[in-house]
């Protein structure tokens, strides 16, 4: 079956999908943007995943390009033309087209872009074995709770991981704190049984999937201390999981080649990645 693209009202052949030139995303990164996972043909979590890209609007005064009510069709159109029921949807939304200049333009249409493709389910391995991190420096902008398609420091960092055979890359602040991966959140589990977290402030993505995992601690009846973290706390965990919407929940098992607890998926985030695993194919999403 071949791929289908929506752009700005039209359902076009994935190839000839395209925006002008001098669309203010491809300029200017002027945009924001979701993932969303697709299991068993559903959006999982997709009111968390609506509700962001709305704040990431918002906070860029971006309009939206559609009511929700139409946004959510075409989200489901476009699912259903590329026959996705396992895989992501990809939406994203930029100032529009106008010519170059740094201020708002006076007149520009949202530019609105949706993508679906499928994807093989992970391998298992990750989950039963872990994964590792390198810790980097955090070079990004102080606004990273927008959803912003500006993923170039991102990009660099993800790069370096896959240089020196890691996952994910855990990125550090100028005080020695890890704020989050390049495509991820970051945990730890302390020796005392507390799973630890950034707060979602401006330093961080607040990920759906660290939401969902949020409520499903607090159902679990386990602590949950929503601060910032060091790496020496990393390296001295018990235990280390990262989040996201494509990875749902896996365990780090070493950060800048040390082992983490001792060196294997640990309990509690075991459990937690069942227990979130259950959520998304309840229906609860």
């Amino acid at each position: 079956m071949p791929r289908i693209a929506y752009v700005d009202g039209a359902y076009l052949p994935h190839a000839q999908a395209a925006v002008h030139i001098e669309d203010r995303g491809f300029q200017f990164a002027d945009g924001v943007y979701e993932v969303i996972a697709v299991r068993g043909g559903r959006l999982i979590d997709e009111a968390l995943h609506l509700a962001r890209l709305a704040r990431s609007l918002g906070e860029l005064r971006i309009a939206p390009p559609l009511g929700e009510a139409a946004l959510k069709i075409v989200l489901r159109e476009t699912i259903r033309r590329n026959g996705v029921a396992r895989g992501s949807l990809y939406v994203q939304v930029t100032r529009g087209t106008a010519p170059r200049d740094h201020a708002f333009p006076l007149v520009a249409e949202p530019t609105l872009v949706v993508t679906a493709r499928r994807a093989r389910p992970a391998d298992p391995r990750l989950a039963e074995e872990g994964v590792a991190v390198v810790t980097i420096a955090d070079i990004r902008w102080r606004r990273c709770d927008i959803k912003s398609v500006s993923l170039l420091p991102n990009v660099l960092g993800k790069q370096e991981a896959r240089e020196t055979g890691a996952f994910e890359a855990w990125q550090v602040d100028a005080a020695g704190r890890v704020t989050e991966g390049t495509s991820s959140n970051a945990w730890i589990v302390t020796a005392d049984g507390a799973v630890v977290t950034h707060p979602a402030d401006h330093a961080i993505l607040n990920g759906v999937t660290r939401l969902a995992l949020i409520d499903l601690i607090r159902r679990e009846g386990c602590q949950l201390d929503e601060r910032a973290f060091t790496v020496a706390d990393a390296k001295a965990a018990r235990e280390a999981f990262l989040t996201s919407t494509t990875a749902d929940v896996l365990p780090v098992v070493r950060i800048d080649g040390s082992p983490v607890g001792n060196g294997h998926p640990g309990l509690l985030t075991q459990k937690l990645r069942a227990a979130y695993l259950a959520h998304v194919a309840a229906g609860d999403a």
